[in-house]
């Protein structure tokens, strides 16, 4: 598994050569771009001394299944952050409309020859490494070409801002909305985070976008639309995320207890 050094390594933005992965084990891209509706800047966020990307990639690294983490951003800032702490970065388009479309160009650099990639966004300092490992456990089935993490809504259904997820009898997404589905509940909080098989990811960012994801602004009902279903598993509670001045409070008050 990737670690971190106590020294960084030698770092040029981009150098395929410098990751440090078993080029077979699933890895993990954290996509981080500079640019941000409600927080810009916010990989670069303080939290207790860690810019916020190095929070994430301090987390991701204590999961088990994991061969290697890079992190894909448009931005050198952020790729010095995590030079400084002895991590991968790989500079990336700013022109990507999806964390998911930065993940395709930074897997087109690295030498690795898996099949099963880890999508965790750079705004989850608090992701849980568990949740990455049971992630990767959904992905032993090799019917599963995509899974992503629900967990139960604790918060306002009406918000837009939480994701909804309704599921079929057999764990399947059936729909993601940020409308509260299925009408009357329960209601399922969806945790923007996936593992996506290569000829599924290639395939996403081969086709256009489609008419619910432009309507909901939710990139992986693309993957509904051309059919490839989505395997949800269900963890206990949401880990907080970071998309607005008010979140990014929140988890300081986290980390600091």
């Amino acid at each position: 598994m990737l670690r971190l050094k106590k020294a960084p390594p030698p770092w040029l933005a981009g150098e395929p050569s410098l990751f440090a992965g078993d080029a077979q084990a699933p890895v993990v891209v954290i996509p981080a771009r500079y640019g941000s509706t409600r927080l810009p800047g916010k990989a670069l966020a303080d939290l207790h001394g860690q810019p916020m990307v190095v929070r994430v990639l301090q987390r991701v690294l204590q999961a088990r299944r994991i061969g290697g983490v890079v992190v894909a951003t448009d931005d050198e800032r952020i790729a010095e952050a995590v030079h400084q702490v002895g991590g991968l970065a790989i500079m990336t388009s700013p022109e990507h409309a999806s964390g998911t479309d930065r993940i395709a160009e930074a897997l087109t650099r690295l030498p690795w020859t898996g099949d099963i990639v880890v999508n965790v966004q750079g705004d989850e300092p608090l992701i849980e490494p568990d949740t990455i490992d049971a992630l990767i456990d959904a992905m032993d089935d090799p019917t599963v070409q995509v899974a992503t993490v629900a967990a139960p809504l604790t918060g306002d259904p009406m918000d837009p801002s939480v994701v909804k997820v309704a599921l079929s009898s057999s764990g399947r997404a059936l729909y993601f909305s940020r409308a509260p589905i299925p009408h009357g509940g329960p209601y399922l909080h969806h945790i923007g985070i996936y593992a996506y098989r290569t000829a599924a990811l290639a395939r996403f960012v081969a086709s256009p976008h489609a008419p619910t994801e432009r309507s909901e602004r939710l990139e992986q009902l693309r993957f509904l639309e051309l059919g490839c279903p989505i395997a949800v598993i269900t963890v206990d509670a949401a880990s907080p995320s970071v998309d607005t001045p008010a979140d990014l409070e929140r988890v300081r008050r986290i980390l600091k207890s």
